[in-house]
Parts: C-alpha cells; sequence; structure tokens
C-alpha cells in the first residue's frame, strides 16, 4: 500500500490532470445525480470512491478531499490528523514522531505539491477544519452538489 501512494505522490501531476476530466465529468451528470437523487448515490459512490482513493492514496474518507491542495497526499493519513501542513516534531529524514517508520505525510505531499500546477501555492493555502459530520460521505458528490447548486 505504501509503494502505490509514494506512487501516487510521484506521479501527482498526471494525477491532477486525469482527475480535472473525471472531475468535470462527474460533475456533466449533474442531471442523473438530480433524477436519481444525491442521497440515493451516495452509498454506491461512497463505495467507488473509498476503493480508488483508498487503493491509491491510502484515503481516510473525511468528507471534505484536500488532495489537490496537499500534492496528491491524503493528510489524514497523519497520526495527528493535521490538515494544514507538518507540525513541530518532523525527524530530520523527514519520518513522524509519532510513527518513525513512516515518512511524514507532509513531506509527502510537498513532494507532490511540487509537480503539480500551481501546487505550490495551493499547498500553501490553508485548510478548512474537518466537520466530522461528514466522515464517510463522497466528497465527489459534494463537489457535484455545489456545482448544481445544491450544496
Amino acid at each position: 500500500m505504501a509503494s502505490l501512494k509514494r506512487w501516487s505522490t510521484r506521479h501527482a501531476n498526471g494525477l491532477e490532470a486525469l482527475y480535472r476530466r473525471f472531475e468535470a465529468g462527474f460533475v456533466a451528470l449533474n442531471p442523473l445525480w438530480r433524477r436519481f437523487g444525491f442521497e440515493r448515490a451516495e452509498g454506491p459512490v461512497v463505495a467507488v470512491e473509498q476503493a480508488a482513493k483508498g487503493l491509491l492514496f491510502d484515503c481516510r474518507m473525511c468528507g471534505q478531499c484536500a488532495l489537490s491542495a496537499t500534492g496528491m497526499t491524503c493528510s489524514m493519513v497523519c497520526p495527528k490528523n493535521l490538515r494544514n501542513g507538518p507540525c513541530g516534531g518532523v525527524r530530520q529524514d523527514g519520518h513522524c514522531e509519532v510513527d518513525p517508520d513512516m515518512v511524514c505525510v507532509w513531506t509527502e505531499a510537498w513532494t507532490g505539491a511540487q509537480t503539480m500546477r500551481d501546487g505550490v501555492a495551493r499547498i500553501c493555502e490553508a485548510q478548512p477544519p474537518l466537520d466530522w459530520r461528514l466522515a464517510g460521505r463522497s466528497s465527489w458528490l459534494a463537489v457535484a452538489r455545489r456545482a448544481a447548486g445544491t450544496n
């Protein structure tokens, strides 16, 4: 799993381009989501999203995905759930102070952000605090809802 997550970070620019196309297609399906019902679509979409993002990014399904702002690295993998940068305990070798066998999520995020369009600027933007009520929900459908004006 860790090697695929590292691969995703190293190929963040390609995954970003792929996601932009996927997002446009997903949003284009808004008439379908509205007809079917966003709430009814939630279960099947979450299953697919969790499988895909879990495999590629070790996603924690927080419901408020920030992969595009964190170098295609899921910041929720951080043992401290830090969403806006590393803690003060990152070891000199770039590993986590809580789990010394794990490379700091933010070390990986910085690596990925450097390859992405505007990635360095986006990783420096503060992410809003998590709304834990959205955990386990689809961030893909949330994007589609916002685009449809049915947030």
